[in-house]
């Protein structure tokens, strides 16, 4: 399957049989974005937490914990 980033249009291949692409052919509203992306927002996120000025209004309990 392929899937493009939504932030930096980089189009990559999944395997059809991952969790991941099958919640993209299942649901039309979630979007794939690239691991440096990913790793790219991750970063600047914590150092955004870390200077305390920034408040992370969490959603759910099972995004918190992945954090």
């Amino acid at each position: 399957m392929r899937v493009q980033c939504v932030i930096c249009d980089k189009i990559e291949e999944l395997n059809d049989d991952t969790l991941q692409a099958k919640r993209l052919r299942n649901r039309p509203i979630h979007t794939h974005m690239c691991d440096e992306c990913h790793e790219r927002i991750t970063e600047r996120t914590k150092e955004r937490l870390a200077t305390g000025s920034f408040r992370f209004y969490r959603s759910s309990r099972r995004i918190e914990d992945d954090f």
